[in-house]
């Protein structure tokens, strides 16, 4: 739960530490306005993935599921400056199915805390093979970091790509190839 009073305060605090006057008329509603964003921008920090997973429905058939170019936009923990891409996610059912909206889903509910790429790469494979309980499960995802973007080595257009492979895809060389392929599509 954001506490939007802290937050206020703590804003105030950054503005003189940089030397602003917070009483300006252009600063004077920052804090609040600072403070609402990050209860929006932080609202995964109270929410659970398997809420989103846990509505499924049967099918007959076992093919492949792949929603890709699921954006996303999430806040680096070390810098607190943000990094937004696109996620990709395959997996290959065992009977059931999650509704499609409910991968994107998946994918706000971890993107929407402090975080770092690796982990939640790691963090949405995990929800889905604990939740769906699929043979297997690939993810992707592909996102510029403002940390590496606007400050320190500030290199624009440099992506960084992080996956994490479950189940059947580990080891099943057909199936990431045919991931990758759909990607490209």
């Amino acid at each position: 739960m954001v506490d939007q009073k802290k937050i206020e305060e703590a804003v105030r605090l950054l503005l003189q530490g940089i030397g602003e006057d917070v009483t300006r008329e252009g600063l004077a509603d920052t804090p609040n306005r600072i403070a609402r964003m990050y209860e929006e921008i932080y609202k995964g920090m109270d929410e659970d993935a398997a809420l989103h997973l846990a509505k499924t429905f049967a099918v007959d058939s076992n093919e492949i599921v792949m929603e890709k170019d699921i954006t996303f936009y999430s806040v680096c923990e070390h810098h607190m400056l943000p990094f937004y891409g696109k996620a990709h996610i395959a997996y290959l059912p065992n009977g059931r199915v999650a509704g499609i909206s409910k991968l994107a889903r998946t994918v706000e509910v971890f993107a929407r805390r402090l975080q770092i790429q690796e982990q939640m790469t790691t963090q949405i494979a995990e929800a889905i093979m604990d939740n769906l309980k699929p043979q297997g499960v690939m993810v992707m995802l592909e996102a510029e970091h403002m940390c590496m973007t606007m400050r320190g080595v500030a290199k624009p257009g440099s992506r960084t790509v992080t996956m994490a492979v479950r189940g059947c895809f580990e080891h099943d060389l057909r199936l990431q190839q045919y991931f990758f392929e759909m990607i490209k599509r």
